[in-house]
């Protein structure tokens, strides 16, 4: 599987090598990361026009994991991809979208946008009838004259059954030193996933499962070692784990990767 998803990154450059050496291929490389860490993730690329609701490109992949029709997907567009969503997810989803753009229209500058990074969970139908949770990461490519996001790369990975799981949001954005910081987190499902913690904590957690040291999450996100060791202190009191592998667990439910 990992031979598959190797593949999958090289195929978006070599169909839109447009991407090389701008801010795209930055988020594709932090997507590679979370590919070390999570080798059984099925994993395709979608590039949507929220515009003409289309989608002028989809990885091999696609049909690979879901054993849908990429034919369909290009002619018939978002009618044919919405009828595979679960149907008590579609609406929340598209609740998510609208609250995703409401915030970046409202709070984040336009020569920020393209640092954007908005990630969100969903159950998806394959070919053979069954649902698949899904987590998404699209990064605009493309905006408006308004400044608003109209073309994007999606990121979708498999990561379970059709079990109901909350549905969660997320916007991060890329810093100087090209690592996410999360400004946007909502859990959409009435049922509390998990402890509270602050937007600060979270980063600290998804660099903690990736294996970074104290002084390499300092450098990160711009605080001292003393601060990250701080958060360390608090979040272990919070979710008193012990291990790497209940971090990178804990990353995947409440979707911070």
């Amino acid at each position: 599987m990992k031979k598959n998803n190797l593949d999958l990154f090289a195929e978006i450059f070599e169909t839109h090598k447009e991407f090389s050496g701008t801010v795209i291929e930055t988020h594709i490389e932090k997507l590679k990361e979370l590919d070390a860490y999570l080798p059984r993730m099925q994993s395709f690329f979608i590039i949507t026009n929220t515009s003409t609701k289309t989608y002028p490109f989809v990885s091999k992949n696609f049909e690979y994991t879901l054993g849908l029709d990429i034919e369909k997907m290009a002619t018939l567009g978002a009618p044919y991809w919405f009828s595979h969503f679960h149907p008590d997810d579609l609406p929340i989803w598209m609740r998510v979208l609208e609250d995703l753009m409401l915030f970046t229209m409202t709070e984040i500058p336009t020569i920020d946008r393209p640092k954007l990074c908005y990630s969100w969970n969903f159950r998806i139908k394959n070919s053979k009838g069954e649902y698949l949770n899904t987590f998404e990461h699209l990064t605009p490519i493309i905006f408006d004259e308004t400044g608003k996001p109209i073309i994007g790369i999606a990121h979708l990975s498999i990561v379970g059954g059709g079990e109901q799981r909350p549905i969660i949001a997320s916007v991060k954005k890329l810093n100087e030193e090209n690592e996410y910081e999360t400004l946007f987190y909502k859990n959409y499902s009435q049922k509390l996933l998990s402890v509270a913690l602050t937007n600060r904590e979270k980063d600290v957690v998804r660099l903690l499962a990736l294996n970074n040291t104290s002084a390499e999450i300092a450098e990160k996100l711009f605080i001292s070692p003393h601060t990250v060791n701080v958060h360390r202190k608090n979040i272990l009191s919070k979710l008193n784990f012990d291990s790497t592998i209940q971090l990178v667990q804990y990353c995947l439910v409440n979707q911070l990767f």
